[in-house]
């Protein structure tokens, strides 16, 4: 009994030595290790790395963050610049168009400059500034009247593309404004002939300034010597209008064997839809 108590302390006590030992070689080995050179893996460069991946991973994303924040700060930049520089181009391109508007107005003033010098009549120069509100009349508004000595029954010309021609007649005087009644007008009559051949007739309009005029009461004689774009002028009858002033050319006869006599359309001198000067003459 005495020997198994014995035996079973000296197992305990070489167990615990076997433990204590094998510990101190496991401690011995790893101070070995970690004081050689030639130890596989260092620690401190393990540690480096791993910090320095670290690192380079903040500055990677810091440096993303950064150029993300400064590219929407310069694209915002770039936006304002471009809207500028539209609104810049826009200006310019205005001041492009009222420069080339001024200088087509200052030809214009020029070439009826030009005309004024050489006309034979007193007259008075005017601007179109709109038409007839009440629409019963194809009349056309101008911005003189009674006030710079307009009166009615004045004759009305204008100077276009290098040529005197007819517009009307005063119908209308107020202080500062009158109103013209136009060749185009139905109820515009005008003494009129050939310049060539010299029949005499009666022009009027058809209501439209898209229309043809119309000349009526043609001797029928003159229908051998009539050609196509033959000029008509006033003939001076009536006292109205002064004689040799343009009105149109021939564009159609219209003859009839039944009637005494012929018609002719003509085509105006004056394009009365891009008209914007006029001269009021005082009355022969």
């Amino acid at each position: 009994m005495a020997i198994r108590e014995t035996a079973g302390k000296v197992r305990k006590r070489l167990g615990a030595d076997a433990y204590v030992f094998a510990v101190l070689i496991f401690i011995s080995f790893s101070l070995l290790l970690f004081s050689t050179r030639s130890f596989v893996i260092d620690i401190r460069d393990t540690g480096l790395s791993v910090f320095s991946g670290v690192r380079g991973g903040v500055h990677s994303i810091t440096s993303f963050v950064s150029r993300t924040v400064n590219s929407i700060g310069e694209l915002t930049a770039l936006r304002e610049k471009y809207k500028e520089l539209v609104d810049r181009m826009t200006r310019y391109e205005e001041l492009e168009r009222s420069a080339a508007e001024i200088q087509q107005e200052n030809y214009r003033l020029r070439e009826q400059l030009g005309f004024s010098q050489v006309l034979q009549f007193k007259y008075t120069p005017a601007e179109i500034i709109g038409r007839d509100p009440d629409n019963l009349f194809q009349t056309l508004v101008v911005n003189k009247g009674a006030a710079h000595g307009i009166k009615k029954d004045m004759p009305v010309i204008a100077y276009q593309n290098g040529v005197e021609a007819l517009v009307g007649k005063i119908v209308q005087a107020a202080q500062y404004e009158s109103l013209v009644l136009p060749l185009y007008d139905e109820h515009c009559f005008v003494a009129a002939r050939f310049s060539q051949s010299r029949y005499e007739g009666i022009s009027s309009g058809k209501g439209n300034l898209n229309q043809p005029l119309l000349m009526q009461s043609i001797d029928k004689r003159a229908r051998d010597s009539m050609l196509r774009g033959d000029v008509v002028v006033t003939s001076g009858m009536g006292g109205v209008y002064p004689a040799g002033i343009n009105i149109g050319r021939v564009n159609m006869v219209l003859f009839h064997e039944y009637e005494t006599s012929l018609e002719v359309e003509l085509e105006p001198t004056i394009d009365f839809s891009r008209l914007e000067y006029v001269f009021i003459l005082e009355s022969p």
